[in-house]
């Protein structure tokens, strides 16, 4: 039987989940291997160095560079608070003084006779880097951060915006073609997940955040409701970073798509439970895909034994996404796999992939590129 190789989606009701929690410069590594952790737990620390002011101290108080430290207050290493002089002048008998105060709270780094200036560095910024999902921790990365390992319900996206939050997990759609409206968003949904079924609306967005919602996973999105969402045309550029104030999860496409039925039943089954997701989005080389994650209760250490590598073989009867227009995310069957090239539009040779849409039943040859496998 023909088959064929293709990357693609993962929608798993339980499978084997690893995630790298690293620091961005070297650190502090405060859990062992074997802990267990909860999404909330502080596994890594460590502080990004201020920024450098630099205080033309001869030029404020009027004297030779070679004098400065006859004039400071304060020496090399000491702490300083904004607005506190760390020289001051002098004059009529100490009658008259001209301070010169910081401007920022820090530690002086450098006092130069060569310059007259005074190098001052910002307080640093403390970086911590939690769990994110509950787990045990299977491998440290010393000084760096460490790998978290799960299992559990596992549902890769086709777009996000936003980053990793966690909250319980609430069904708000009735089917996987409901659109998501404002009406179905109470108070109720404060610090939860939302799911609706197809299209995520302006409106339901707006409510959900004025109801502080932490996140919202539907099948698809409109380009102008996102572009009005962010405030600017997103393009090619990696998401993730976005500060609203809530993350959106997009399972199928662009358009008024309805969510794939097995990643609604799959979401439906963990309803209630507490679910980690995180919009980070990179088509490009490098690809990141949003993700929806939902552990198991009371894991064990056997649970996240490895398991057999996960079939990736394209075959007759595999559920596909297409990843280009005019059908861009539509669910389908392959019916196919002729093995020979076909000669498609362009007048290029390539191997296709005979498909069956499953929402319309209609019939297509496409690319096999032009799909991609969704792996349960």
């Amino acid at each position: 039987m023909a088959n064929a190789y293709t990357p693609g989606l993962k929608v798993s009701e339980n499978t084997i989940i690893t995630k790298e929690r690293r620091l961005p410069l070297m650190g502090d590594v405060l859990v062992k291997k074997g802990s267990r952790v909860k999404h909330s737990d502080i596994v890594a620390k460590t502080e990004l160095p201020g920024n450098v002011e630099l205080v033309n101290v001869v030029n404020k108080l009027s004297i030779d560079p070679k004098e400065i430290k006859d004039f400071m207050l304060l020496k090399e290493g000491d702490r300083v608070k904004k607005g506190e002089s760390i020289a001051q002048s002098s004059s009529f008998f100490g009658i008259f003084t001209t301070p010169c105060p910081s401007p920022c709270d820090g530690t002086i780094e450098s006092i130069s006779s060569a310059t007259g200036q005074v190098v001052l560095r910002q307080n640093p910024t403390p970086v911590e880097v939690l769990s994110f999902i509950d787990g045990i921790v299977d491998e440290i990365i010393p000084k760096e951060g460490v790998v978290v390992k799960s299992t559990g319900a596992y549902i890769q996206g086709i777009f996000g915006v936003g980053g990793e939050t966690v909250g319980e997990l609430q069904i708000v759609a009735t089917s996987p073609s409901t659109v998501l409206d404002e009406n179905m968003i109470n108070d109720s949904h404060a610090g939860k997940i939302i799911v609706g079924g197809s299209l995520i609306t302006a409106s339901a967005i707006k409510k959900a955040q004025s109801c502080k919602v932490k996140g919202i996973i539907a099948g698809g999105i409109d380009d102008e409701t996102l572009k009005n969402f962010l405030g600017y045309d997103l393009g090619v550029a990696i998401t993730g970073n976005e500060n609203k104030g809530i993350t959106l999860v997009v399972t199928e496409g662009f358009g008024n798509i309805n969510m794939a039925g097995k990643t609604f039943e799959l979401l439906k089954q963990n309803n209630g439970k507490r679910t980690s997701i995180n919009g980070a989005t990179q088509i490009r080389a490098g690809v990141i895909r949003p993700e929806i994650i939902i552990p198991k209760d009371n894991l064990t250490e056997t649970d996240i034994a490895t398991p057999p590598e996960a079939n990736l073989m394209m075959d007759v009867g595999c559920t596909v996404r297409i990843i280009r227009v005019p059908h861009f995310g539509a669910i389908a069957t392959v019916t196919a796999l002729p093995p020979e090239p076909f000669e498609i539009e362009t007048g290029a040779k390539v191997r296709v992939v005979e498909v069956k849409i499953d929402q319309t039943g209609e019939k297509f040859t496409l690319p096999r590129a032009n799909v991609e496998l969704i792996e349960k």
